[in-house]
């Protein structure tokens, strides 16, 4: 899209924020009491993710005077997210008018952003907005913001020493380094509560040569001429359906193993402040029954991405037709399905993820201490879902609870705050979701700020006890 006069749009939008930022910083400024471990500052919050939810947090913490906190993410910048790395929509989703890291603040929303770079009329003509604008408008906000991050820093390590958590990041180069910090957030995105799922029987049968799942570097220009088989129902398998055939693949065939593809999105039903900002507060049998509904209809492609597919001859769909078993042969991987076999020489596979906090290497210390839905919660007869039984039990402020609550691992859960999506059957859409996530971060934000303070409550008596500054200074006629 062509820019409009971007550098003077920007700039003069960069100012309405400085100045909407300074007429809004009453009550702003840091209160936290200052921490130090080993001659080293101590984070009160340390944000693990700079995609959008760590960006919105990050942001939100110093609205409520709680500057001392870093993000860190283990890509380059830039790569923050999935949006230019391995997301294949052309645009979001979400409707251009949903708002989030703005935090509420006008200068700050996405329609903002896009205006002062495109002119007022393209955003009128705009239908949503390309997941490349996203990351640049993401960029955006993390500079005019100057918003901590430090890039190259992968979690790989969480420990508890003290009251304090200890992180353990790893660069590129092999390098680490040591973090101390009072609280932590997780907003890692999908990925961040388990890891992307590929069916046993494809892993165990194929080389790895021969697929990649959506969540992968694909060379689709390899696959150019070839037959390529898409397993999934969901918008992602749709997506990179749609790219090999942009991309010259001889012929795609997407099959599902639903009757039908799904049509029905819930993301818009939940598009409520009652929703986004209560769902929380809901009984348990509540809450799971949203989620099973939410989970059964799954997001489904969008007519636009469907449309990228069906316009395309060599381009077909399968329902009812999961795959059973796949093995290599000269003419390519064969699969088996309730309608025959089929023949490819590549697979994508668009299964989704698994939520399993073991397969957090980072997670490792703690990970089987820490009470999942299937250990507070049984379903009715016939709502049964190990999926949503696989899920973190959070507590009200998105913090992980203690299998045993006299577990001396309670308090270090306690201090880690899970604003993925694996949080979603606890709180709703928080940090992996646009939709949700003002309302998310609100709450998180909240929780903890509250929670430092009343730790420190009789350091902030102390420190109003001591507190002798005058207001009054003269007791004499005015001159």
């Amino acid at each position: 899209m062509e820019q409009v006069s971007s550098t003077t749009g920007l700039d003069q939008l960069e100012q309405r924020v400085r100045d909407d930022l300074a007429k809004i910083r009453y009550a702003t400024g840091d209160w936290c009491v200052p921490l130090e471990r080993d001659g080293e500052r101590v984070l009160d919050v340390a944000i693990i993710g700079g995609g959008q939810g760590g960006l919105a947090t990050a942001f939100a913490l110093r609205r409520r005077g709680l500057s001392n906190a870093c993000i860190f993410d283990q890509a380059a910048r830039g790569g923050e997210g999935p949006w230019v790395t391995f997301a294949r929509m052309i645009t979001l989703r979400t409707p251009k008018h949903v708002t989030g890291p703005d935090l509420g603040i006008p200068s700050l929303t996405p329609q903002s952003w896009f205006e002062a770079r495109y002119g007022v009329e393209a955003w009128k003509a705009l239908d949503k907005i390309s997941r490349q604008d996203w990351q640049a408008y993401l960029d955006w906000l993390r500079d005019v913001l100057a918003l901590p991050v430090q890039n190259d820093r992968k979690l790989v390590d969480i420990d508890w020493q003290d009251g304090l958590l200890r992180l353990t990041f790893q660069q590129a180069s092999g390098a680490q380094s040591h973090v101390w910090a009072r609280k932590m957030v997780l907003a890692t995105g999908i990925e961040g509560g388990g890891a992307w799922h590929v069916p046993d029987f494809i892993k165990q049968a194929l080389p790895a040569s021969r697929y990649a799942h959506t969540s992968q570097q694909i060379d689709f220009a390899a696959l150019k001429g070839k037959r390529i088989g898409v397993l999934g129902a969901g918008a992602s398998a749709f997506d990179n359906a749609a790219t090999a055939l942009e991309l010259g693949a001889g012929r795609v065939d997407l099959c599902l193993r639903r009757p039908k593809i799904p049509s029905v999105n819930p993301y818009r039903w939940m598009e409520n402040a009652g929703f986004l900002g209560y769902f929380a507060d809901l009984p348990d049998q509540v809450r799971w029954r949203f989620m099973h509904r939410i989970y059964d209809l799954n997001q489904p492609p969008p007519q636009d991405t469907f449309w990228r597919c069906r316009k395309h001859e060599n381009f077909a769909f399968h329902t009812g037709a999961p795959w059973l078993a796949v093995k290599e042969t000269p003419e390519g991987v064969v699969v088996t399905t309730p309608q025959g076999e089929m023949t490819f020489d590549f697979l994508i596979i668009g299964t989704g993820f698994v939520i399993d906090l073991t397969r957090r290497p980072e997670m490792h210390r703690f990970a089987r201490n820490v009470t999942l839905w299937r250990d507070r919660f049984t379903a009715p007869a016939g709502e049964e879902s190990e999926v949503l039984a696989s899920h973190p039990y959070l507590s009200g402020n998105f913090q992980f609870q203690p299998l045993n609550a006299a577990d001396p691992l309670a308090p270090m859960l306690k201090a880690i705050h899970n604003f993925t999506f694996a949080a979603m059957p606890s709180m709703g859409l928080s940090g992996a979701s646009i939709s949700g996530m003002r309302f998310g971060v609100e709450r998180l934000v909240q929780a903890i700020g509250r929670e430092l303070f009343v730790q420190d409550g009789e350091t902030h008596l102390q420190s109003l006890l001591d507190y002798d500054t005058d207001e009054l200074v003269s007791l004499a006629p005015p001159v």
